[in-house]
């Protein structure tokens, strides 16, 4: 019953989890004849240009989310950024407001914006973090988060509803004050069978500086090796930057299907903890070594419950040596696929009147 509506999708730049996993979406929405229309901001809007260069987008206002280079320091640093977030919501809320009232947008999907709504159309919201981790402050972040979550009409958590899901505690609640549909974990991409080409990739994302201190010790523990490493440094940039030092290779950047068979040709992928890279994995059913971003207490409990399940090893970013990922043969990764959402049912919902 489409009749070529348009759906806004506006994934957060924080890092780019939250748009990749958009990307799943938006194809979708695609296949099913639906105009769509890309919001963002950063790195995160760039990559969605690259990949969907025939759609419209626009930019929205940054978040401007970075790390600190001590990961104890973060959390203060985010209470200090609370008014300019409080900003920027309301600024994109503005901002939204405008275009609904100038476009035909008959529905809007928001990957973790805050403002991304309107009262006019249905409004979606995605988040695999019903519980916010926060250490000492997590009751009070949680709740903050699950009256954001409240304004829109409903809420899509991108993992399985049962025992057997991803998310753990953070997307699973005993009780769920507003309407949630778990529509299965989202990845872009499929598990092939290839020729093995390295040893390890590592995909490297999120905030600086700890992706720059990360991929600088990556580099220099494999550079003491002939382990055939590929570092994808996760930064969208025009040109794709080629470099090689001797048994290492690093790129910038890798569009969907260049980056999906270099995860297939890799035996084991050394990643952060996102849950957006724990989603492609669980896809890839890839063996991986996980290390939480410094002072993310959401990666580190992610990072930790897998490793408890048996299914993958990790450890902090400071104890990382090449030794530690002679676990990764010990766990049994991933090796039990899931569903995968229906999108069909789940866009029933940009149907109503």
């Amino acid at each position: 019953m489409n009749t070529q509506k348009t759906i806004l999708v506006a994934p957060l730049y924080w890092g780019l989890g939250h748009a990749t996993r958009c990307i799943p979406i938006i194809r979708a929405l695609l296949e099913r004849d639906y105009n769509v229309i890309l919001a963002s901001d950063g790195e995160a809007l760039a990559l969605l240009r690259k990949e969907f260069p025939e759609l419209r987008s626009m930019e929205l206002p940054a978040y401007n989310i970075s790390y600190t280079k001590k990961g104890s320091w973060f959390k203060l640093k985010m209470l200090l950024k609370l008014p300019h977030l409080q900003k920027t919501i309301k600024a994109e809320k503005k901002a939204i407001k405008k275009l609904v009232s100038s476009e035909a947008i008959h529905g809007i999907i928001s990957d973790n914006r805050m403002g991304v709504r309107d009262k006019r159309v249905p409004s979606v919201f995605i988040t695999h973090q019903l519980q916010v981790l926060s250490g000492s402050t997590s009751f009070a972040t949680t709740k903050i988060h699950q009256k954001y979550i409240r304004k829109f009409d409903h809420c899509w958590v991108p993992d399985a509803a049962g025992p057997y899901n991803l998310s753990g505690k953070l997307g699973h609640l005993t009780n769920n004050s507003f309407p949630v549909t778990y529509m299965g974990p989202l990845s872009r991409m499929k598990a092939q069978k290839r020729p093995k080409k390295y040893d390890y990739i590592a995909v490297l994302s999120g905030p600086e500086p700890q992706r720059t201190l990360l991929e600088e010790k990556l580099i220099a523990a494999f550079k003491e090796t002939n382990l055939k490493l590929l570092l994808v440094q996760g930064k969208v940039a025009e040109e794709q930057a080629l470099l090689k030092k001797n048994n290492i290779r690093v790129v910038n950047y890798l569009q969907t299907e260049a980056l999906e068979k270099a995860l297939n040709e890799s035996a084991c992928v050394i990643a952060r903890s996102g849950y957006t890279t724990i989603m492609d994995l669980a896809a890839l059913q890839k063996d991986a070594f996980l290390i939480p971003t410094p002072g993310q207490y959401e990666q580190k409990y992610l990072a930790k419950q897998l490793k408890q399940k048996g299914m993958i090893p990790s450890c902090s970013q400071e104890k990382f040596s090449i030794k530690r990922l002679g676990q990764v043969w010990v766990y049994k990764g991933f090796h039990q696929p899931f569903e995968s959402p229906d999108f069909d049912a789940l866009f029933r919902f940009f149907e109503r009147k």
